[in-house]
């Protein structure tokens, strides 16, 4: 399988408007479009589609995170962090437009979030993220793009990956987990491609 964006290159930079937030002194709310994503090359056999989107480095601590005249060093060991989650797509789908599943920031979350006719989406990491917060905290549900902490000396890596499924359906509801996605599709998966993008909100880091 083969899977591309029209708005970046595989290990190139994502651009804002498809971010949670962006560069601002130090940092703004973005557009936080969902990209355009194609794919193609799945097995005849196959019945639906999966996407995810996971962030592999971000901070295990959070003791320097978005603190003045401080940063994160980029030796700090990193842990996962879910943007997107949505399955069951169609067989018949394979491209979804920019801006299709989010079109932008929504203060405490996407209740009903767009997607495909028939898919569901999941819980992403804003959720925890965001928890506590007056006027963030919520359930978020669907895309929300980077918002790596503004003062990271490492360059985020962005996994988005399609999961090619023998079977139509996925016994999932929304707002279901990573663990949960995983769960459910073992067994299922035929095949999977991934595009990897990148950003920074420091301006001292680079591709």
């Amino acid at each position: 399988m083969q899977l591309r964006s029209d708005n970046f290159d595989n290990g190139r930079r994502i651009p804002a408007r498809f971010a949670f937030g962006k560069v601002a002194r130090p940092f703004a709310l973005s557009d936080n479009h969902s990209p355009h994503l194609a794919w193609k090359g799945a097995p005849p056999a196959t019945r639906s589609f999966v996407i995810t989107c996971i962030d592999t480095d971000v901070p295990s601590r959070g003791d320097d995170v978005n603190k003045p005249g401080r940063t994160v060093p980029a030796d700090l060991p990193r842990v996962e962090f879910v943007h997107w989650l949505i399955a069951n797509i169609p067989a018949e789908c394979g491209e979804l437009a920019a801006g299709a599943c989010s079109d932008e920031v929504t203060p405490r979350g996407k209740r009903e979030p767009y997607g495909p006719p028939g898919s569901v989406q999941g819980v992403n990491d804003f959720t925890g993220w965001f928890a506590g917060d007056a006027e963030m905290g919520g359930e978020y549900l669907g895309y929300d793009g980077p918002c790596p902490p503004w003062n990271d000396a490492l360059l985020h890596h962005y996994h988005f990956k399609v999961y090619a499924l023998d079977t139509a359906s996925l016994p999932l509801i929304s707002g279901f987990s990573l663990a949960e996605l995983h769960s459910a599709m073992v067994g299922h998966v035929l095949a999977e491609a991934e595009l990897v993008g990148v950003y920074s909100l420091n301006p001292l880091v680079g591709d």
